[in-house]
């Protein structure tokens, strides 16, 4: 039990059983001297005694304990965390030398063994090669008229180049991990493979729901899966030109748990997104914007971003708008929340929703379940409460105050946007994984565990909206 308290709070019920323990010794020693005394001493002096000296001895202890928190055990406790940003998430976070000069030669120690650990500079080198070979493998892609999508022997899409990307939009949003049954009708697929035409085999391939069809051919990969090509259709050229190569390779071997709780958190598929709002009711106010963006096996997705204006069918306060900048003008002619809500849940599809202060998002979202008749029944978490388990319940948890200490940086001009937001949570999340299985916690039911002994937060963060809202499942 002891070990799951925080160092600081050890601490201090440390310090309270030394003064609890000095006041039981002052009682039985003045019970001594009573029961030994002359009839000079009479038992309401010792009392008075005893309680000035329970007084004095408790202001002492505290004060010590107040000393020995400030210059000892929270340097220790910020040091702890930074040896984490360090070594799970690359950030040097740092520590004043002036608030650890009471810790000897620890803080400088560990300083030199973090800096030791840093990789060498030839790794960032290949790193910054690897990232320019993509580059131009994506552009030589770009110039080939041909859709490309990559699926696993469990028919989920593995990787699509921006052709295929925008085929896909057409349909529904792309995304990785998705089955290939989301976006066409594969009952074409078994008769291939039943005919032996499965390599090279050339078919007719309809979206799910038949409106138009593609010239297709597929390439057989045995069992780690299929190559599809789909010819391209010239007239989406515009849309592909601004997307990159999506690909996931662990897809090809992911094996995922029946059971969410045992999903490993490395597994997992994240949405993380952010909403603005004419008001800050869940029940009165409306969406203006909506932004999300994906994270698998710890890192984000590059290309598959949702981004969507919404019309709230009323006027836009002066007042929020000078805090998002989202103007009438700008959702003059944008879609309905109903309108918005099917593409942003095929988006958001078998995947764990993430917010910052995901009450409230979460709760407007599912205030338009009867009007779409679209339920949000995701596991969700909260990067509050994510924070709060690798930080410490006495840190700040605003996403500016999370986003410093993560060494993420949100420009000005993307601040309060749901887009900006949605981005910055989401490297949030990536960084704060691997500290969260540094402490031990691998899947996601122990993340649950955790997250729901800091839930006051959360209710502190919301305290006007319902009690349904607050809670999370």
């Amino acid at each position: 039990m002891a070990k799951r308290l925080s160092l600081r709070l050890r601490i201090f019920l440390f310090f309270c059983l030394l003064a609890v323990g000095a006041v039981v010794l002052a009682v039985a020693a003045m019970a001594f001297v009573w029961a030994r005394a002359d009839q000079g001493v009479s038992l309401s002096q010792l009392i008075t005694a005893c309680v000035i000296f329970s007084f004095l001895n408790t202001g002492l202890i505290l004060g010590v304990w107040l000393l020995f928190d400030e210059h000892v055990a929270r340097p220790i406790e910020t040091l702890s965390t930074n040896l984490r940003l360090r070594a799970h998430s690359g950030v040097d976070a740092g520590l004043s030398m002036q608030a650890a000069q009471y810790l000897g030669d620890l803080a400088p120690a560990a300083q030199a063994l973090s800096k030791a650990s840093q990789p060498p500079s030839e790794s960032t080198e290949h790193t910054r090669r690897l990232i320019k070979e993509r580059e131009r493998l994506t552009a030589l892609l770009s110039e080939i008229p041909i859709g490309t999508i990559l699926v696993n022997a469990a028919k989920e899409i593995v990787l699509y180049d921006a052709q295929a990307a925008a085929i896909l939009a057409t349909i529904a949003p792309p995304r990785l991990g998705a089955p290939l049954a989301d976006y066409f009708d594969l009952t074409a697929l078994p008769q291939l493979r039943a005919s032996g035409t499965s390599v090279n085999g050339a078919f007719q391939l309809s979206d799910v729901g038949h409106h138009r069809t593609f010239n297709t051919r597929i390439k057989a990969l045995g069992e780690e899966g299929d190559i599809i090509f789909i010819d391209y259709d010239t007239a989406l050229l515009n849309e592909a030109e601004t997307r990159p190569l999506v690909f996931d390779f662990d897809l090809l071997e992911r094996e995922m748990t029946a059971d969410a709780k045992g999903t490993k958190l490395s597994d997992l598929c994240f949405v993380v997104f952010d909403t603005e709002t004419t008001g800050l009711s869940v029940e009165t106010d409306a969406i203006v914007q909506i932004a999300a963006q994906r994270v698998m096996n710890g890192r984000l997705v590059e290309g598959e971003v949702f981004d969507a204006y919404v019309n709230p069918g009323r006027g836009i306060p002066p007042a929020s708008t000078k805090i998002h900048g989202v103007r009438d003008a700008d959702v003059a002619d944008a879609p309905s929340i109903e309108q918005v809500i099917p593409a942003f849940h095929h988006f958001a599809k078998d995947a764990v929703l993430v917010a910052h202060n995901a009450p409230f998002d979460i709760g407007l979202l599912r205030q338009q379940e009867r009007a779409t008749g679209i339920k949000w029944d995701h596991p969700v978490l909260d990067t509050v409460l994510l924070s709060a388990v690798v930080f410490g319940i006495s840190q700040e948890h605003s996403l500016d105050a999370l986003c410093q200490r993560l060494a993420i940086e949100i420009p000005a001009q993307h601040r309060h946007t749901a887009l900006g937001d949605a981005k910055a949570t989401a490297e949030a999340l990536v960084k704060l994984l691997p500290l969260l299985q540094g402490k031990g916690i691998e899947t996601f039911g122990a993340l649950v565990q955790e997250t729901r002994k800091h839930g006051r937060l959360l209710k502190d963060m919301n305290p006007k909206q319902p009690k349904r809202v607050v809670q999370l499942t």
